[in-house]
């Protein structure tokens, strides 16, 4: 029996042959890699930056040369939790490389040495950093930078949701963390995220650390043609077919956000016998079924803001892209409470990432979360 692999994966890294697109854009990261280069890598949620990093960690040439860590610090809150994600990834993805490099890592963050032990059941050292562990944050720090300084081979370390530093309690994190970054010969970094505001403050404003201290790429949605390629020439592999109006539908409908758009491909591609057709009926069926499968969590979400900031939400999802929201006939074409009520809401939606804010136009940032509140109303 013949098992069909569905190309459009959703889970884990994607092999070469399945990765759509992002020529230019993966060109252009490992030509920042191998020119030791920082870089600023921004795009929205779930446009596949995460999988743009594999992508290119995965060619021959970074994989033989370097030692590529991955690091996600989005549900850090403080230095230490910081200190806490960097320090377990440089154990599980470089440390236990060899064991000439966990010799020289238990060597190096002594002051980490509560954290290390062993595996009588495995018969290996083992390496678990808990928040008490780290008494003295910065000299930990200093010591995990040291630890890369010293590795055979030039590292390179993504930080994903690095504008997430920005919400840590002390004080100078960024200016810490510059001055580590800086002195580090033997590594560059990856600093991605989705917070193109805040991450724009950090790097191109005179007045931080980070100013100009790396190259800035920005990942768009992939151009509609090339998916509507990707996703035609697929389905024919596969045996079998998709209506174009079946592609331009999921694609229109989530904006070109790829992770969305491959989980109804996914789905439909799964669906759909050999030999048969996709159609858009059978596309916006499969969409309807997603929205329904995340209503609890997204009700759940929305439970966590004011009644206030949920009326401007729902405004702005109303009108698709939304211009002067604090203006009275905005307020009052809305029911809104007041101007000023509407000033304080959209300052929270920002920070919370509901919303983008962008030449005083407003969107709301989760194509799918829009599509809720759509089928609510």
């Amino acid at each position: 029996m013949t098992v069909t692999i569905n190309p459009f994966i959703v889970a884990g890294k994607i092999p070469a042959k399945y990765f759509c697109d992002r020529k230019e854009e993966s060109k252009r990261l490992i030509d920042c890699i191998e020119n030791q280069e920082n870089v600023v890598l921004i795009s929205p949620r779930r446009m596949g930056k995460s999988k743009l990093i594999d992508y290119c960690f995965d060619k021959s040439d970074i994989r033989n040369n370097y030692y590529t860590l991955q690091a996600d610090i989005l549900q850090t809150t403080s230095l230490q939790e910081f200190i806490q994600v960097l320090g377990s990834v440089v154990y599980k993805q470089l440390a236990r490389r060899s064991e000439q490099l966990f010799r020289l890592f238990a060597a190096t963050l002594r002051s980490l040495s509560a954290s290390f032990g062993f595996d009588p059941i495995q018969n290996t050292p083992t390496f678990d950093i808990k928040l008490g562990d780290i008494t003295a944050p910065e000299y930990s720090l200093e010591e995990i930078f040291n630890y890369i300084e010293k590795a055979d081979k030039r590292c390179i370390i993504a930080i994903d949701e690095f504008q997430q530093i920005t919400n840590y309690p002390e004080k100078n994190v960024e200016a810490i963390l510059r001055t580590r970054i800086q002195r580090c010969s033997n590594a560059n970094f990856i600093f991605a995220g989705s917070r193109r505001r805040i991450l724009n403050e950090m790097f191109l404003s005179n007045k931080r650390p980070f100013y100009q201290s790396a190259s800035l790429i920005q990942l768009n949605a992939i151009p509609k043609e090339t998916y509507l390629k990707f996703v035609k020439k697929h389905f024919t592999d596969g045996q079998k077919d998709i209506d174009k109006e079946a592609v331009l539908n999921v694609y229109n409908t989530f904006e070109g956000v790829t992770y969305y758009m491959q989980r109804i491909m996914h789905d439909c591609f799964m669906e759909v016998p050999s030999h048969e057709v996709c159609t858009e009926t059978l596309t916006k069926k499969i969409i309807q079924r997603f929205v329904q499968e995340n209503d609890t969590r997204l009700r759940e979400m929305m439970s966590f803001i004011s009644e206030q900031q949920k009326a401007l939400l729902y405004a702005i999802c109303k009108e698709g892209t939304a211009r002067q929201i604090t203006s009275a006939s905005f307020v009052r074409n809305h029911n809104l409470r007041s101007q000023s009520s509407v000033q304080s809401a959209v300052k929270r939606l920002l920070e919370y990432d509901l919303i983008t804010g962008q030449e005083h136009q407003y969107r709301i940032s989760d194509p799918l979360l829009s599509l809720w509140i759509q089928n609510e109303r």
